[in-house]
């Protein structure tokens, strides 16, 4: 199978962007490239509010920043071409080059990022920093790579 020049993968924070939500959202029956996201309903983000055991988790400054640090190191760790990384927050946005599929890379890079977070701040019991699931958009040529990449760059907590 060919691999893509880069993956553009992003996750979200848990709890903190709910189906139903007014900013819109994607799920598993509606995630059909040029599908429109689904609109707001309230019912069906309290629903999913009551299935959260815990807040929502939301990334403060620092958190934001150490994210943007340690993303790099997690490449180098996972073999992966790193190119930049954005953290917002409520989700994180990643660029990077790597030959395993592109949601075992996602996976990897939650755990890991889950991890190095934990380690400084730590959660409470079955708290987990991360939503399920996430995106992953194969990148297969430089024009669409350079505008992820330019896109990221301007969701950059950390100015470079």
């Amino acid at each position: 199978m060919p691999v893509p020049l880069a993956y553009h993968i992003t996750f979200g924070t848990y709890g903190a962007r709910l189906h139903g939500d007014a900013r819109g959202t994607v799920d598993r029956r509606h995630n059909t490239p040029g599908e429109p996201v689904l609109g707001p309903d309230p019912r069906r983000r309290r629903r999913e509010r009551e299935l959260c055991r815990l807040p929502p988790i939301l990334l403060n400054d620092a958190q934001r920043r150490f994210v943007e640090t340690v993303i790099p190191e997690l490449c180098a760790r996972g073999g992966w071409g790193y190119h930049i990384a954005a953290a917002g927050r409520d989700h994180v946005h990643v660029l990077l080059s790597a030959d395993p599929p592109g949601n075992q890379v996602r996976a990897l890079l939650k755990r890991w990022l889950g991890q190095a977070l934990a380690a400084r701040w730590p959660l409470p019991a079955r708290g987990r920093w991360w939503a399920e699931g996430g995106s992953v958009k194969w990148i297969w040529d430089q024009h669409y790579f350079r505008r992820s990449f330019d896109y990221v760059a301007e969701q950059r907590f950390t100015r470079e």
